[in-house]
């Protein structure tokens, strides 16, 4: 078995040596340096955030501006009395609103949230209860409030990572058991999902399970009961769809899907126009707002499609450089999540990293014909305001686990330089652990 990382140990022992004399006829009292007071001057709250983790938010943040006003300047334009900039304007005060919580969420302990997780949780299956009893009644489901402005699921999805990261912290080594790990995860994802499937919304279910089960392998769980709930899952799905139980449309997203992969004719309309988009943007595009594939041909363009739009008008190059943003996100906040001081904070910050990569890939894939159509909005690109202030929360925790981290950082460094020597930071030269920490899974 590998051996753990010990923190480093501080007594008052050690600390009461600081200062006193020595003795002998020339004694004097024997005090430490201090430290620079320059240094310490520099350790301010914007020397504690993450530079590069909240720079790559902002930069696919105002990707994400500038794709919704090139995608709805023309039916802004015609729909609000020749204003171009109507919609754009609606969205950017979701932007206003998202980075304003962000930002009081990084200055909030994270770890507070724990102890809220199970209230969470509890709070938003209420909402999800009242989502099919209550709200709007659109396009065929019951997914949002207030004339659909409010989608509870992409919350949903936040409260279970929270909550996710808590309990399974917790468990610790009680994972790999078949009672208390599997079937209360089993539990709780379920019951998550199936009132999401209930709305019906596949694509906020999908992200509920696929993140739930990462955070769950990352934690430590056994492999067996995870390729044994994949092989269920599937079959369930083969199934089902065999015996035609699925609802119409996810039906038919499935057939066109499978039709499509030997011939692409036969997929479904939306991803053909898609698919066209990318070929009319070639290798550097048609250039920004120049795009016709929203114009009417290209089905939500600002939403589900955004990604085949920057496609058409800023090229391969364009799209590479949006997914390169998105694998620095990852690669950031996996960082930050090895880094972290606790299980509880590694669990949240690469189940928060996870939630958007998963998300991207999802939209990403559908739009090039690798996955059925799903509905998931490129995550802070796509229009709309629950989705955006919902992944900004997300930064928000991020970048306040990555300021606990480097504030600990600083004090443990204060001590050692104040005398502290006899202990050396046997955690590694950063002070982090691995996710591995979270439970010491491919421990043994």
């Amino acid at each position: 078995m590998a051996d753990r990382p010990i923190a480093p140990e501080f007594t008052d022992a050690d600390e009461s040596l600081v200062g006193v004399p020595t003795i002998g006829r020339r004694s004097q009292v024997v005090t430490p340096p201090a430290p620079p007071r320059a240094a310490e001057q520099k350790r301010t709250l914007l020397a504690l955030i993450d530079p590069y983790l909240a720079a790559i938010a902002l930069m696919l943040v105002a990707v994400g501006g500038m794709m919704v006003y090139s995608t709805t300047f023309d039916w802004s334009f015609q729909d609000f009395d020749g204003n171009s900039a109507a919609i754009f304007f609606n969205q950017f005060r979701w932007i206003l609103v998202g980075v304003g919580v962000a930002f009081v969420l990084m200055l909030i302990d994270y770890r507070i949230w724990k102890r809220f997780a199970v209230p969470l949780l509890l709070g938003i299956i209420g909402v999800l209860l009242a989502v099919l009893l209550f709200s709007d009644f659109r396009f065929g489901a019951r997914r949002a409030f207030l004339n659909g402005s409010y989608q509870p699921s992409e919350l949903a999805e936040l409260v279970l990572i929270i909550y996710m990261a808590a309990w399974l912290s917790a468990k610790n080594a009680r994972l790999g058991s078949l009672v208390r790990g599997l079937l209360p995860f089993l539990t709780i994802v379920g019951t998550l999902a199936l009132l999401v499937i209930l709305q019906p919304d596949l694509s906020a279910a999908v992200m509920i399970v696929a993140v739930a089960g990462v955070m769950y392998f990352l934690a430590g769980a056994n492999l067996w009961h995870l390729g044994a709930i994949l092989g269920i899952l599937l079959a369930g799905v083969i199934v089902i769809s065999q015996l035609g139980l699925l609802p119409d449309y996810a039906q038919e997203r499935i057939d066109d899907y499978v039709g499509g992969i030997s011939d692409l004719t036969q997929t479904s309309y939306h991803t053909q126009q898609a698919v066209i988009a990318f070929v009319n943007g070639g290798w550097t595009g048609v250039g920004l707002g120049n795009g016709r594939q929203k114009y009417g041909p290209l089905p939500a363009p600002h939403t589900d499609s955004i990604f085949a739009t920057i496609g058409e008008e800023l090229g391969v190059i364009g799209a590479s450089l949006v997914i390169g943003l998105y694998v620095a996100y990852v690669v950031r906040g996996l960082r930050i999540s090895r880094r972290a001081p606790d299980a509880y904070g590694s669990l949240l910050a690469a189940g928060l990293t996870m939630w958007v990569a998963i998300k991207a890939l999802l939209n990403i894939a559908v739009m090039l014909n690798l996955l059925p159509q799903t509905g998931a909005p490129l995550p802070f690109i796509s229009y709309g305001g629950s989705s955006l202030v919902a992944l900004m929360c997300g930064v928000g925790l991020l970048l306040s686990v990555a300021r606990v981290t480097a504030k600990e950082q600083s004090t443990q460094k204060r001590k050692t330089f104040g005398g502290n020597t006899a202990h050396p930071d046997r955690g590694g030269r950063n002070g982090g652990r691995g996710l591995s920490s979270a439970g010491n899974r491919r421990s043994g």
